[in-house]
């Protein structure tokens, strides 16, 4: 279940940040570490922080894009350190520990987080199903990036050795698979196209409309065939659209 876990780390500012949440890795028993577009990697300050822990580094996968960090998994829990203006369902480091270890079992898990200065944009934080804070000093709240990263793997290993004893409830099996991140990401471009196509969204003046839908959709959790069902319905919206417009320039040109 470990091996089903990413630490993904995204454009990441100081090398021995990364070096350092290697280390906080492997400390907890995983191994699994994505790097969006770092500034400074490799480095040798990344390997001086990682201490024991090179293998994490060796291994460590470095993509340009969250999309290709993200793909292929079907929860992912972004790391937010303030209030949004549109809030999105939210855990604790205990109950992400539990939920990541929980759906480890089934399917990829990512939890990313955000550059030093000023974490997770919007619209990275808008491709997560939920979003955790860790509750540190509100007089001093701003935490260390690795120390971060720390915090939620030992959040995630002692999830691991409670279930050891049997006492996380298993999640309820569900028929079918929860959807994975890119084909949600695929059904997000589809829902504002048809939205574009049927005049209800003005990507000129967006407004919140998409976030808002996200949102929605990341409380719902959508499964494979449930996102089959909706991807055929927005075909079908936008072929009766087309018709529609196709008949009334006939009527027009007439």
């Amino acid at each position: 279940m470990f091996e089903n876990i990413r630490i993904v780390l995204v454009n990441t500012s100081h090398p021995g940040n990364i070096g350092g949440a290697a280390r906080a890795i492997k400390n907890m028993g995983l191994s699994r570490l994505y790097l969006v577009s770092p500034k400074e990697y490799p480095a040798d300050r990344a390997v001086w922080r990682a201490a024991n822990a090179l293998d994490v580094l060796d291994n460590a996968v470095v993509v340009e894009t969250l999309d290709e960090a993200i793909g292929g998994c079907a929860l992912v829990v972004g790391t937010s350190a303030r209030d949004r203006r549109i809030p999105w369902p939210l855990l604790n480091p205990r109950e992400c520990g539990e939920r990541v270890w929980q759906e480890s079992a089934s399917h990829d898990v990512a939890i990313i987080f955000g550059r030093e200065d000023r974490g997770l944009t919007n619209d990275e934080l808008h491709k997560c199903t939920y979003h955790v804070h860790i509750p540190s000093n509100p007089e001093y709240s701003s935490l260390n990036l690795a120390a971060a990263v720390q915090v939620l793997c030992y959040e995630v290993r002692m999830a691991s050795l409670v279930d050891a004893e049997g006492l996380i409830p298993a999640l309820t099996e569900w028929d079918v698979p929860p959807a994975r991140a890119e084909d949600l990401e695929m059904y997000f471009q589809h829902l504002e196209q048809a939205l574009v196509d049927i005049g209800f969204h003005d990507r000129d003046n967006p407004r919140q409309t998409m976030a808002r839908l996200r949102r929605l959709y990341s409380r719902i959790r959508l499964d494979e065939m449930e996102l089959s069902i909706l991807r055929g319905v927005l075909t079908a919206i936008q072929n009766f659209a087309f018709k529609m417009k196709k008949l009334t320039g006939s009527s027009e040109n007439k």
